[in-house]
């Protein structure tokens, strides 16, 4: 049995009328409830739920400007689509100005009428979500920088609280602007080394020379500049968390250094003749494929194991649904309460458009839109005219567009699925599969192995 479109409250006094608009809605998927008098209806309003009123404008009693403002009054959450004849439109447009939704001319068409209580339906049920990720946000806040309840993310959460304690090093991975620094100090917010500093350094951000004297210090007098001695991060951070983020950007003549660092627990700083040990567990992140950087040779392989015992990849922002409603009624509240502005929140409109969009830069995104948005509008709600145009103008393409965005995946989980395709195909032989994908079998392994806990393997049963 299919879902319904919605539970119409009808309330029209002809009684043929009555007949037809509950004959046709039903029809069309609706499940109508019909009563003569605005008095009958009002009732039910206040013991059921509804998700849009329907309602004649000429009644006997009290008439349907008189419903419409009443419910505008106890009920604004429930749209109203008012009736009227073509005599009568503006007592109609009175009834938009009272709290209406839409209206709809007599005679009626059927179809037509289906649309707009479709539409009112949906509007109902958006601005209703968008209330409910508000209130969600109090407890969002306690994850130290998080906002989202997404499969996506919540599979993110349970691995950070279940590594947090951990001195293991950790490898976040994801798209630029989702969020790589927040996951960091997510690690060590909710670890045994709370307490400690939290120091972060961007690889990509200063020169070679500049990069090994910030990481490693350096001794008075170890270069031109260095008029007195330098105490480097890794030792600033004793205690605590050194976050090296970008470090796919670090020069390849300075990450023999690094590694040593990770594997003696010690530094030596640059011109200095002692090691010096450190206490600080070592969060690394990046945007780039680490593991194509390593056969490309821009990044040593042994690096990248001792940065990556632990991965943690973060979902980009068009995979995680309804956060994105989450994350813009934050930012709606940080920059109103910076600019000292009264915005609330997102028209259900604004939010549909936000809902659509496919968010190449992620969170980063997100909130130069909403902070552009907030500091253009004239309204206590963002409307789709605050928002920038590409947005506004977005139209998703191909299957894209019907697909629920919590679906998609990446291109490495995409390349996962594939291979299990092909290894299927063949009965599991990585022989035969690795001719067909056009790769070795050390590759099937490292890319499917490392995910499942080392696949059964035919050829090695043979």
């Amino acid at each position: 049995m299919s879902a319904t479109k919605g539970r119409i409250l009808v309330v029209e006094d002809e009684r043929e009328m009555r007949a037809l608009l509950e004959k046709g809605l039903a029809r069309r998927g609706f499940i109508p409830t019909v009563r003569g008098r605005a008095e009958e209806a009002f009732p039910l309003l206040e013991t059921e739920d509804f998700d849009t009123v329907l309602t004649d404008l000429r009644m006997p009693g009290m008439d349907g400007l008189a419903l419409c403002e009443r419910i505008a009054l106890n009920r604004p959450d429930i749209p109203v689509v008012v009736l009227t004849a073509f005599g009568t439109l503006e007592t109609a447009v009175a009834a938009i100005r009272a709290g209406a939704y839409d209206f709809v001319t007599k005679p009626v068409d059927v179809d037509a009428l289906a649309l707009v209580l479709e539409r009112a339906v949906q509007h109902r049920a958006l601005r209703e979500e968008v209330r409910r990720l508000r209130q969600a946000l109090g407890d969002a806040s306690a994850d130290g920088g998080w906002v989202g309840e997404s499969p996506a993310l919540r599979r993110v959460y349970e691995l950070i609280e279940r590594v947090a304690d951990s001195d293991t090093s950790v490898l976040i991975t994801g798209e630029s602007g989702t969020g790589k620094e927040v996951a960091a100090r997510a690690l060590h917010a909710r670890g045994r080394r709370h307490a400690g500093p939290f120091v972060a350094i961007n690889c990509a951000a200063m020169p070679e020379q500049l990069l090994e004297s910030e990481l490693f210090g350096h001794a008075r007098g170890a270069f031109t500049d260095a008029k007195a001695a330098r105490t480097g991060l890794f030792i600033k951070a004793n205690g605590g968390t050194l976050f090296l983020d970008e470090v796919g950007e670090m020069p390849l003549a300075l990450q023999p250094k690094l590694l040593r660092a990770l594997q003696e627990r010690t530094v030596r700083p640059v011109g200095g003749d002692s090691e010096l040990p450190f206490d600080a567990r070592i969060v690394a992140a990046t945007n780039r494929d680490l593991e194509l950087a390593v056969e490309e040779g821009r990044f040593r392989e042994d690096l990248y194991y001792r940065l990556n015992v632990i991965g943690l990849e973060l979902p980009p922002l068009r995979a995680r649904g309804n956060d994105v409603l989450l994350l813009a009624q934050r930012f709606v509240e940080h920059f109103a309460g910076r600019g000292g502005k009264r915005v609330l929140g997102l028209s259900p409109a604004a939010a549909q458009r936000l809902l659509s969009y496919t968010w190449p830069g992620n969170v980063r995104e997100l909130q130069n839109c909403i902070e552009r948005a907030v500091a253009l509008t004239s309204y206590e709600q963002l409307t789709v005219e605050d928002l920038p145009e590409r947005i506004r103008d977005y139209r998703a393409s191909n299957r894209a567009q019907a697909e629920d965005v919590s679906e998609l995946v990446s291109l490495e989980e995409m390349e996962r699925r594939y291979i299990q395709r092909v290894l299927e195909a063949v009965g599991g032989s990585r022989t035969l599969a690795s001719r067909i994908l056009g790769v070795d079998r050390k590759t099937i392994y490292r890319k499917l192995g490392r995910r499942n806990g080392g696949v059964e393997d035919k050829d090695d049963k043979a």
